[in-house]
């Protein structure tokens, strides 16, 4: 027997949620979904989620299974279990329930409706198909098998704190559009991806490539809107700022210098950024954790610089 602890919510009869249990035996070569529908059919007619294709296409079944989202059509209950035969379903995370298991989506789609996800030519309308080559293909290939579902989205720790953030699908679905071969607005959409909220305010915690069901990896989406964003010149914000910064303290000293890398991040003559690093600066002076100001390169620096150079050619 698995016990499934469901977290229940109608807010027309609770104000608050609650963890429901139901019990299912012979569950062995059924998958979550499966299992929700036979509480749903057998058990509990009111419990409500979202599903439809069952075959990991469509992401309409993604729940949180045990603290993470996954899609419940492509996992075995199986392999869910936890201590005492117990599986946790909870709704996703970063949206409001609406009841039970389902969520309100409209904050995702908002998001995704941002970063214009439609091919934007600067040209006439063609009068034939415009073709694209293997290659060309290949840089969006990826993430055109987004399905979303908002797993990566339920995880993101960064909008947790910050709803302004555009979080991982949005990000990865701008991605196709910036470097199609098709598009002719490349330097407008890297300019506006990388405002407040866009591709720099993403912390590198890599848990939307957890929590991916497919190959769309939103992170390293996110990591190539940035290079495109460099080699178009988008660099007068403080996230680009501080990637060039991070990248010649390591090609220099083949070490991170902590003392120049925040004030060229925020702009040398970027009076009121400067400012408020003040208070940082001096509560690590006074505790003691200043870094040394004559910066030591490591050893065999030297092997650093050429790989650098190696890379750059």
């Amino acid at each position: 027997m698995i016990t499934f602890k469901i977290k229940r919510y109608n807010p027309e009869k609770q104000a608050e949620p609650y963890f429901e249990e139901f019990q299912l035996g012979e569950t062995d070569d059924l998958t979550l979904l499966d299992c929700l529908n036979q509480i749903k059919w057998t058990l509990d007619g009111s419990l409500t989620y979202r599903m439809s294709c069952r075959s990991a296409i469509c992401g309409s079944c993604a729940v949180k299974a045990n603290g993470h989202a996954i899609l419940a059509c492509q996992k075995q209950a199986s392999q869910l279990v936890k201590d005492n035969d117990t599986i946790t379903l909870e709704p996703l995370g970063n949206m409001k329930p609406i009841k039970d298991l389902a969520v309100d989506f409209k904050p995702f789609w908002d998001k995704v409706d941002k970063v214009n996800p439609y091919l934007q030519s600067s040209k006439k309308p063609p009068e034939k198909e415009t073709k694209q080559s293997p290659e060309q293909f290949k840089l969006i290939d990826d993430a055109s098998t987004c399905i979303m579902c908002g797993a990566c989205y339920s995880d993101c720790n960064v909008l947790e704190v910050d709803d302004n953030f555009l979080g991982p699908a949005a990000l990865a679905k701008a991605q196709r559009f910036v470097q199609d071969s098709r598009d002719g607005e490349t330097l407008a959409r890297v300019k506006e991806l990388s405002k407040p909220g866009g591709i720099w305010d993403c912390t590198h915690c890599g848990e939307c490539v957890e929590r991916c069901p497919k190959p769309a990896e939103p992170f390293d989406r996110i990591k190539e809107i940035m290079t495109v964003a460099l080699e178009q010149g988008v660099t007068n914000n403080n996230g680009a700022r501080h990637a060039l910064s991070f990248t010649k303290s390591v090609k220099s000293s083949g070490s991170l210098n902590e003392n120049i890398i925040p004030v060229e991040s925020v702009g040398f003559f970027n009076v009121k950024g400067l400012f408020d690093l003040l208070p940082v600066g001096l509560r690590m002076l006074f505790k003691g954790k200043n870094p040394p100001i004559l910066h030591k390169s490591i050893d065999d620096v030297e092997d650093v610089k050429r790989i650098y150079m190696e890379l750059s050619e």
